[in-house]
């Protein structure tokens, strides 16, 4: 990471946990100062007269009253260039692998290592040429990051003017590529890499309507509560309810170009698990290795608590580096609770007033700041493009309690909610989203696409699914009072087609096999047939057919177990048409004309 340190500024007086007070001016709010003997990073978060407050982003034990603090003259920035994919950084961009070399095992207080290679050379071929205008935001040129990303190198924002040279060759990201003359006569040199505060959002053209949902392979997300490329989701529930696998099979499987994961906060052995999965698996369209088109911040739960604050932030700003490509990306904020915490720790040392349990007021407005920046936008730059960053957050509540501030303050600005259920995990049924918590926003607008891409008859067959569960919740509560056998039948093939689709459609597989991910063609002929058998079935009963006939026929167990069938979308068609006929044989046995 490097440094132009400016001058001692003062000294520390008193050190509170990850905050630390200094006599010194010259400062601004953001701004990146090393303090003590072994230049811990830290940001200055508030300025009063001759004193200013640092947050520090490592370990603070040791550090003692007199010690120096250097200015950097810096807001806390983001690089960004070729280098970035299939990393693993900590919450302030340091690279863990390089991290590994420098100190061992154990990350070393002070350790300063640049996010970018200063000395691997980069292939960059150039689409522009020298005598063109360019502005912020266009293409001049491309460097194949890796097998699987093109990286795209972008006119700095901010920068315009005539391209007086430009270079093709192998590069450094600190090379020089080009030059641009802008209006006023300067020349600013083009790199590969360039820098970003990581609290500002990087500017874009036209933020635009999301209109495609972002497709997880989980049944019950794409089906019943889709988040839309560019929407915003969170996935709040208790301990061991399964936030972190869901979302770890998400990104594994989501069909974006990109994701970015930020662990923060939560246990090592998560972040370990992840990092062991990622590298086996494959891309579903190339066959190379996913952790290609990723990255992951790991800030895990034994790291300082401050440097949780500003993963959320790094991560951002990489995730919208690739939006200005024109890449989907998928960042995935493992969770907003920890992070919230940190903050919490934060103005608690700062000694500012509480609100909510003890969160500051603010806490809405920082929630704001990271979910208002997903979107769907029309990027800076020519050629025109489009790009999205999807923004996915954990909440872990205490104790479930989906009332607590962090939840309450989340579901404001989230178009998703996948509400995970405690009782639904004690009976292990995953993924535990709750079918009658849980809401999308996007469900009308991405209609479309799964018209299209499936049938025009798709959102009839949701909708009455999820009527259907909420008819069944209310007849349950029913028979835990009288019993089943008490229902008319006509209640209890209502309580069978809700296990059906509870045990067949929504419950699934989230380690390995044919069930790990669901095709959207797949996940509409299940629903289907499903729904079909259950329209045709209470056309028999209410025609006097003996509900327990229609439960004992075979068909039922197997409709339960095709989601496991590895011929796929072939094996759901072949067991439809069974059903059909069963449904038919049963109709001519009473003398009945089944409907088609």
């Amino acid at each position: 990471m490097e440094s132009t340190k400016v001058g001692v500024v003062n000294r520390v007086y008193s050190v509170s946990g990850p905050v630390v007070a200094v006599k010194g001016t010259g400062v601004s709010i953001g701004e990146v100062v090393y303090v003590g003997e072994e230049g811990l990073i830290g940001e200055v978060v508030r300025v009063a007269g001759n004193t200013f407050t640092v947050q520090v982003y490592e370990s603070t034990s040791g550090l003692r009253p007199g010690e120096p603090v250097y200015t950097t003259g810096k807001l806390l920035t983001a690089e960004l260039g070729p280098g970035l994919m299939g990393e693993i950084f900590d919450g302030v961009q340091r690279p863990l692998e390089e991290v590994l070399k420098l100190t061992g095992s154990f990350v070393r207080r002070g350790a300063r290592v640049n996010a970018l290679d200063r000395y691997k050379k980069w292939s960059f071929t150039p689409s522009v040429k020298p005598g063109e205008k360019v502005e912020e935001g266009d293409v001049v040129g491309t460097v194949p990051e890796t097998r699987l990303i093109t990286h795209k190198v972008l006119v700095p924002p901010g920068v315009r003017g005539v391209l007086k040279e430009i270079y093709e060759g192998d590069f450094t990201v600190k090379d020089t590529i080009g030059v641009v003359e802008t209006p006023d006569g300067q020349k600013i040199e083009l790199k590969l890499m360039h820098e970003w505060p990581v609290r500002t959002p990087r500017p874009y053209k036209e933020r635009l309507s999301s209109e495609v949902p972002l497709i997880t392979g989980q049944r019950v997300i794409d089906t019943f509560f889709p988040v839309a490329k560019g929407g915003a989701a969170c996935i709040p529930g208790g301990f061991g309810t399964g936030k972190t696998v869901t979302l770890h099979k998400v990104s594994m499987y989501s069909l974006s170009d990109i994701v970015i994961y930020i662990g923060c906060g939560e246990r090592g052995n998560e972040i370990a698990e992840l990092l062991k999965e990622f590298p086996a698996l494959r891309d579903p369209k190339t066959g190379y290795p996913i952790m290609e088109r990723s990255i992951v911040i790991a800030n895990t739960s034994n790291m300082p608590v401050s440097a949780r604050e500003a993963s959320i932030y790094m991560g951002l700003t990489m995730a919208e580096y690739y939006r200005d490509m024109g890449y989907d990306v998928t960042l995935i904020a493992d969770s907003t609770s920890r992070w919230a915490e940190a903050i919490r720790e934060i103005s608690g040392r700062l000694g500012e007033i509480p609100s909510e349990r003890g969160f500051p007021a603010y806490l809405p407005d920082r929630l704001a700041e990271f979910y208002e920046r997903a979107g769907r936008v029309k990027c800076l730059g020519r050629p025109d493009r489009e790009g999205a960053v999807t923004a996915l957050g954990a909440v872990s509540p205490p104790g479930g309690d989906f009332t607590e501030p962090v939840t309450t303050h989340t579901l404001r600005f989230v178009g998703t909610m996948w509400a995970l259920d405690t009782d639904l995990a004690y009976r292990r049924h995953f993924p535990a989203i709750n079918w009658l918590k849980s809401f999308s926003q996007y469900a009308e607008i991405v209609e479309k696409w799964w018209m299209k891409e499936t049938g025009p008859d798709f959102p009839k067959y949701r909708k009455k699914a999820l009527r259907l569960l909420a008819t069944a919740s209310e007849i349950e509560a029913i028979a835990s009072i009288v019993g089943e056998s008490a229902l008319p039948d006509d209640q209890r093939l209502i309580l069978l087609a809700a296990e059906i689709l509870r045990e067949g459609f929504l419950r699934q597989v989230a380690l390995e096999g044919e069930d790990v991910f669901c095709p959207p063609r797949k996940q509409y002929l299940m629903l289907k047939m499903m729904l079909d058998f259950f329209d045709w079935a209470y056309y028999l009963v209410s025609n006097r057919v003996p509900v327990e006939e229609i439960a004992d026929i075979p068909e039922i167990s197997e409709m339960i177990r095709v989601k496991e069938d590895e011929r796929g979308i072939k094996a759901v068609e072949e067991l439809y048409e069974r059903v059909k006929s069963r449904m038919e044989a049963l109709a001519n046995k009473y003398d009945l004309t089944l409907a088609r």
